[in-house]
């Protein structure tokens, strides 16, 4: 491969982490959804977010992981970042069904506080079959 082409397709792969980068800091709320079965991203996994009300929970947005397993921007655009509870539920079994995969895990919900401690929240979900894990990210 030559040095021009190398260059080349250096720069793209760091213009495009630096957008990524970019995206997620103008929103929120980010998510990434990976694979530990094989280690791959894992696209198209329907994410759905909720904020607590007094009497269940709120629907605010929904999103479908992109190629590289993330939604940037989960948290509405037209909505201030309220410090409250929030679940996250990852659509496991549709995805796990769609890749011809059984899983003891329909969905994942992930429940989280935001304390206004922080400008941005990334929540990570590790996923395979059988098991799941997840942490605050950044």
């Amino acid at each position: 491969m030559s040095m021009k082409l190398t260059t080349t397709l250096a720069t793209g792969a760091l213009l495009a982490a630096m957008g990524g980068t970019a995206m997620a800091a103008d929103n929120p709320l980010s998510v990434h959804v990976l694979n530990i079965e094989n280690g791959l991203p894992s696209p198209d996994v329907n994410v759905t977010l909720e904020q607590k009300q007094d009497d269940g929970w709120e629907e605010l947005n929904a999103a479908v992981t992109g190629d590289n397993g993330r939604i940037n921007a989960l948290y509405p655009d037209d909505m201030a970042l309220e410090n409250d509870t929030y679940r996250v539920t990852f659509d496991t079994g549709e995805w796990f069904n769609n890749h011809d995969t059984e899983t003891f895990f329909p969905e994942v919900p992930v429940i989280f506080e935001i304390n206004g401690s922080l400008e941005h929240y990334h929540i990570p979900l590790l996923l395979s079959p059988y098991g799941y894990s997840t942490y605050r990210g950044n």
